[in-house]
């Protein structure tokens, strides 16, 4: 049974903390990555503006067209 006295476990974090990637503070476990909601909103912000995007490079004539000839 327990009481109104009794403290609750610690909990033990499964990985090492971890720099926040917007600042460089160490991340809380309630933000998780980030430190504080304020870095979590400003990540959000750049997915929502399109900042984090994988470049692409293009090359001519990347899909081949068949020729009337080569169907023969």
């Amino acid at each position: 049974m327990t009481g109104k006295n009794d403290k609750p476990a610690a909990v033990e974090p499964l990985r090492p903390p971890r720099p926040c990637p917007i600042c460089g503070q160490p991340s809380q476990r309630r933000y998780h990555p980030f430190c504080s909601r304020r870095c979590a909103d400003v990540d959000l912000g750049r997915w929502l503006k399109g900042a984090y995007a994988i470049p692409v490079v293009e090359e001519d004539g990347s899909i081949p067209q068949a020729s009337p000839d080569d169907e023969q």
